[in-house]
């Protein structure tokens, strides 16, 4: 099963609700919120659980305005609709969190469905050893570069354990021409070598957080795709603009980028998979319509789930 962690911007949102749409069984989106107020939130969790689709929250976030206000997330199931789907609360596990604070959060959420993300946290012994926390968890996620195979080889007892990957390697858009094809990860098909029991990635975004970009000098379109004469590895492909001298006319910027992903796409050899956002990349490029690198973000983001959501679902690997 396939876990997306996401931050939980306005766009992001937006891909998760359209994704559900289309691949409601074939991922579970972690997300961590960032931005007051939690209406799109809110809103996002009610479509997830309208089409059926499991989301973990992040209920003591990292980055963003709930750094040190986590109040609001406490009451977010209270105000929620109850549907068939599982609606989870994840204690990220960083290495600035205290003993105290994870016996805290555990008591906060006891009557609603936990699990651990660890982000940094060095103390397996603590939590494998404390049987009123290991009663409350339902399983544990693992960011790998923060957490070695050495910590992670002492769960293996436990219940679902993920793996999550970042991928994504985060420059300044110009940069992305050479290499303009970068290996992303073939985690989707060597989870299970770890002893995991699902997969995630940061997406077409990477874990690295940022408020907000400055103006843009390059428009980079990011899009990934498996290629089956790699052994199904994945692969990001990044087409990106030519005038990129000035912050100017992103519009022309992205017709630019645009050109390059279409003509890649009708190629005989092209692996891209022909999914929504991709259609949707196609329609814009027939109307020459440039939509906003907002929306252009939600694109590549609904793409790469749709992909791995694809994949999952071929491979039998999808929520039962």
């Amino acid at each position: 099963m396939y876990y997306p962690y996401l931050r939980g911007k306005q766009f992001e949102l937006l891909a998760l609700r359209e994704c559900a749409k289309i691949s409601p069984s074939g991922f579970v989106p972690i997300i961590e919120p960032v931005r007051q107020p939690l209406n799109r939130l809110k809103q996002t969790l009610a479509d997830l659980s309208e089409a059926d689709t499991d989301a973990i929250v992040i209920a003591n976030p990292k980055y963003g305005d709930y750094r040190d206000n986590k109040d609001g997330i406490a009451n977010l199931m209270t105000e929620l609709p109850q549907g068939k789907s599982k609606l989870y609360f994840g204690i990220l596990l960083t290495s600035e969190i205290s003993e105290d604070e994870i016996k805290s959060l555990v008591a906060t959420y006891d009557h609603h469905n936990i699990v651990l993300v660890h982000y940094g946290f060095k103390n397996w012994r603590y939590l494998t050893e404390d049987t009123e926390i290991n009663n409350n968890i339902d399983y544990n996620i693992f960011i790998e570069k923060s957490s070695g195979s050495l910590y992670r080889k002492h769960y293996f007892d436990s219940n679902e354990l993920i793996l999550i990957r970042d991928g994504f390697q985060r420059r300044n858009n110009a940069e992305y021409k050479d290499p303009n094809v970068e290996r992303f990860s073939d985690l989707h098909v060597t989870y299970r070598d770890y002893k995991m029991n699902g997969y995630g990635d940061f997406l077409t975004i990477g874990d690295a957080y940022s408020e907000g970009g400055g103006p843009a000098y390059a428009v980079a379109i990011h899009l990934t795709y498996i290629d089956p004469d790699q052994d199904d590895e994945m692969f990001v492909q990044h087409f990106v603009s030519d005038t990129n001298d000035t912050p100017t006319d992103p519009a022309r910027k992205f017709a630019e980028a645009l050109r390059k992903l279409v003509e890649k796409l009708d190629c005989s050899d092209s692996c891209f998979e022909e999914t929504a956002a991709v259609a949707e990349f196609r329609k814009l490029h027939e109307g020459e319509h440039f939509p906003g690198l907002g929306y252009v973000k939600k694109l590549s983001i609904m793409h790469h789930i749709e992909t791995l959501a694809k994949y999952g679902s071929e491979k039998g690997d999808v929520n039962a």
